[in-house]
C-alpha cells in the first residue's frame, strides 16, 4: 500500500509535512531506544508485583456499600506500594482529580497556625483556591488559619537551598510542597534525582516536617519515583500516567505509613480511614491501566520528542529541548500570538478520535486566572495521558502538549497541525 498517497490525497496533508516528520523520526531513534528500555524495566517490575500478590480475575470484581473486605481495592494498593517503593499507598476512585488528592493531602498534614512552604514557586493554578494564595475562600487552607509561604526556584530552575534553609527556621513550617512538573510556568520540570537530593537536605535540617510531592505527569518517565527517596507523601491522578489511559477516574497516594494514615482519615473520616470505600464498577481498568502504563508513557514521551524536534526546526522556542532528558510528559511550545496559539490548538482537536469535529475556543475555566483553551478529544474526559494540549491565553503564548496513547496518533496529529499552520500562513513548509 502507498501510505504516503493515503496521507496526502485522503487526509489533505501537505507532502512537506510528511517529509519533516520522517526526518524528525529518523534523527531521534537513539532517544526512543532509551525510552523503550526504561518502559521494559518498569513493565517487568509491575508484572513481578502482580505475580507476588497473586492478582487474578476475582480482584476485578466490584463491591457495594461500605466495601468492607474489598480484596481488589486492597491488593491494588499493595501493588502500588511495591511499584512506588514506599511504606504504604492508597488508590481510590473516590478522588476525582489530582487537585482533589493534593487538597486532601494538604488538609491531612496541616493544622491551624501551621505553615505550608512551597519550594517550587507558585503551585499549579487549581491549587490557588485550595491554599488561599490570593484570597481566602470558604474551606481553603487560609480559611482554616493555615499560613502559606513560597520559595522560587533559581534562574537555572534549581532548588534555592539558601532560601529554603532560611524559611525552615520558622518552626511553624510543617509541610514542604514540591511540584515536579511545570504547570503553566516556563521553568523546567524537576528530575526525581533533584527532588531526592532536596529531600535529603531538608530532612537533615528539619526531620519534623512532611515533604509532599505533586507527582502528576512524572510517573514512569524515570527509573525511580520521589516516594522511594524519602518523600512523606507523593500523589498523582490516575487519568494521567499511572492509569495508562484506561483508568476511568481516581488518584493515588504513596508514602510513609504515618502520612498515609493521616490521609486515610481525610479520605473518609477519622476512626474509619481506609477500611471502607466501594467501587461497583470493579477494578479491571485500574489493574490493566497500571499494567500498560509504562508503554503508554513511553508512547507519550516519543510523541513529545518528535513534536519538540519539529517545532525547533521551524524556529519556535520549545521546552524541553528535543534532546533533553525528560522527567514528565509535557512539551511546551511558544507561539507568536494568541491567534496562532488558538489555531494550533484547534488543529490538535481536529485530529482527536473523540469530538474531532468540535472547534475549541478560549473560555473562563473554573480554577484559572486567565481564559484557557483546551484541545482534548479523549475517551476519558480530561485524561492528560491521552493526547491533548491546553494553554492560558496570556503572553508568552505557550501551549502545553501532553499525552498520546499511541505514537502513531501523535505523528498523525502533527501532520494535521503542520498543514493547518502552513495553510494559515503561520509557517512555510
Amino acid at each position: 500500500m502507498n501510505y504516503q498517497h493515503y496521507y496526502i490525497n485522503e487526509k489533505s496533508i501537505h507532502p512537506k509535512a510528511l517529509q519533516l516528520i520522517k526526518d524528525a523520526h529518523d534523527e531521534v531513534q537513539q532517544l526512543f531506544q532509551e525510552i523503550e528500555e526504561r518502559a521494559q524495566y518498569h513493565q517487568s517490575r509491575i508484572i513481578d508485583s502482580f505475580i507476588k500478590h497473586r492478582v487474578s480475575q476475582r480482584h476485578f470484581a466490584g463491591t457495594t456499600g461500605y466495601g468492607y473486605g474489598d480484596d481488589g481495592r486492597d491488593t491494588l494498593e499493595k501493588v502500588f506500594k511495591d511499584i512506588f517503593e514506599c511504606e504504604d499507598a492508597l488508590v481510590r476512585p473516590q478522588w476525582v482529580s489530582g487537585t482533589h488528592v493534593i487538597s486532601d493531602g494538604l488538609f491531612a498534614l496541616l493544622r491551624p497556625n501551621d505553615t505550608l512552604l512551597s519550594i517550587t514557586g507558585e503551585p499549579y493554578d487549581t491549587l490557588h483556591n485550595v491554599i488561599g494564595i490570593k484570597e481566602s475562600i470558604p474551606g481553603s487552607l487560609k480559611d482554616w488559619r493555615v499560613n502559606y509561604k513560597q520559595v522560587e526556584l533559581t534562574s537555572e530552575g534549581a532548588f534555592n537551598y539558601k532560601e529554603i534553609k532560611e524559611e525552615l527556621r520558622d518552626l511553624t513550617v510543617k509541610t514542604v510542597l514540591i511540584q515536579r512538573s511545570r504547570g503553566y510556568s516556563t521553568r523546567k520540570s524537576l528530575k526525581a534525582s533533584e527532588i531526592g537530593e532536596c529531600i535529603d537536605y531538608i530532612k537533615r535540617i528539619r526531620n519534623d516536617v512532611y515533604i509532599f510531592v505533586d507527582n502528576c505527569y512524572g510517573e514512569f518517565t524515570e527509573d525511580a519515583e520521589p516516594s522511594s527517596m524519602g518523600a512523606d507523601l507523593v500523589v498523582g491522578s490516575l487519568i494521567k500516567n499511572p492509569g495508562g489511559g484506561l483508568a476511568p477516574t481516581g488518584a493515588y497516594a504513596a508514602g510513609t505509613k504515618e502520612a498515609i494514615n493521616l490521609l486515610s482519615s481525610r479520605l473518609t473520616s477519622p476512626g474509619i480511614g481506609r477500611e471502607v470505600g466501594s467501587n461497583p464498577s470493579g477494578y479491571q481498568y485500574y489493574y490493566q491501566g497500571l499494567f500498560i502504563a509504562p508503554h503508554t508513557v513511553a508512547e507519550a514521551l516519543k510523541g513529545a520528542i518528535l513534536t519538540a524536534w519539529i517545532f525547533d526546526k521551524l524556529g519556535y522556542r520549545t521546552s524541553p529541548y528535543w534532546s533533553d532528558q525528560r522527567s514528565d510528559i509535557i512539551q511546551s511550545i511558544e507561539f507568536n500570538s494568541a491567534e496562532e496559539l488558538i489555531t494550533y490548538c484547534q488543529a490538535v482537536q481536529s485530529a482527536s478520535p473523540i469530538d474531532g469535529f468540535v472547534v475549541p475556543y478560549p473560555w473562563d475555566m473554573p480554577g484559572y486566572d486567565h481564559q484557557v483553551i483546551m484541545a482534548a478529544g479523549a475517551f476519558v474526559q480530561g485524561s492528560s495521558i491521552e493526547l491533548s494540549t491546553d494553554a492560558p491565553i496570556k503572553s508568552p503564548y505557550i501551549a502545553y502538549l501532553q499525552g498520546g496513547l499511541t505514537y502513531a496518533h501523535v505523528k498523525l496529529t502533527m501532520l494535521r497541525v503542520l498543514t493547518t499552520l502552513h495553510n494559515e500562513e503561520y509557517i512555510r513548509l
